[in-house]
């Protein structure tokens, strides 16, 4: 018995008519030629497509260059970039113009200026004849709370801090010497120092002995040492937060103490705007 799956295709193709293999060769050339006019038109099309961008660029008027594609688009260290535009963050802010730096203190520049001025010392003209400037060099155990400490009651000691300070020496023949030293402090601290000298003297007593009190400027110490009829003086005076302690050396009598005060206490107006 016959296979039905031929004898279903015998059937179905018992009637039909075969093309000659002519036919079958010449339809064939007819759709490879179909193919190849098909593939020639899709590269026309590109081509042309390509061609009006590259019109479309050249026809740019802003005349920025265009960003590469994505993908190309790195930086140096070979990480892409962002592929937007960056987001303005702004305009950038002016630089500060420099300025001058405000004093610790709070106080104006000139004569409240937080460093203490040449002009708020002694010169050598407010000193008896003979004294020449001898420089700034203030070592030696020549200020009170130096020779305070060979007194039998130790000295308080000072417990606020200076801002800054400025000192000068005058020398004259036969070893005579003066020595000031002026110290800036803020606030209430200039009286507050003043009023420790004050306590330093009276607990050094006899060693020291005050002489002389509140005489000029804002708070004023005229303090002596005496040993053999020769005096050892020192004079205390603030002017606002201005502090000028002098020590006089030594000498027979206290006479030019005081006329010595009241030219310094003058001198320093010109560092405070107390006066």
């Amino acid at each position: 018995m016959p296979d039905p799956i031929f004898s279903d295709l015998y059937r179905d193709t018992e009637h039909l008519t075969w093309s000659s293999t002519e036919q079958v060769l010449r339809r064939a050339r007819q759709r490879t030629r179909r193919t190849r006019i098909a593939a020639g038109l899709s590269s026309a099309v590109a081509v042309a497509v390509v061609a009006t961008g590259g019109v479309a660029v050249a026809g740019r008027t802003d005349n920025s260059p265009l960003p590469p594609p994505a993908a190309s688009r790195t930086s140096s260290s070979g990480i892409p970039s962002p592929t937007g535009n960056p987001t303005p963050t702004g305009e950038p802010s002016p630089s500060a113009s420099p300025s001058a730096s405000p004093s610790t203190s709070g106080r104006p520049s000139g004569a409240g200026g937080s460093a203490v001025p040449v002009a708020a010392l002694l010169r050598a003209s407010d000193l008896p004849s003979g004294y020449r400037p001898a420089g700034d060099d203030l070592d030696g155990d020549w200020s009170l709370d130096a020779v305070a400490t060979r007194c039998t009651n130790s000295p308080p000691p000072s417990t606020v801090d200076h801002q800054a300070e400025r000192g000068v020496v005058f020398r004259a023949d036969g070893d005579r010497t003066v020595i000031e030293r002026v110290r800036r402090y803020t606030g209430a601290e200039a009286e507050v120092e003043v009023r420790r000298f004050v306590r330093l003297v009276t607990r050094c007593q006899p060693e020291f002995s005050l002489w002389e009190r509140n005489f000029v400027g804002d708070q004023s110490l005229l303090v002596a040492q005496e040993s053999e009829g020769v005096f050892t003086s020192w004079l205390v005076l603030r002017q606002g937060d201005l502090v000028a302690e002098i020590w006089l050396g030594r000498s027979t009598t206290l006479d030019g103490a005081k006329p010595l005060a009241q030219r310094a206490a003058e001198r320093l107006c010109a560092g405070t705007n107390a006066c």
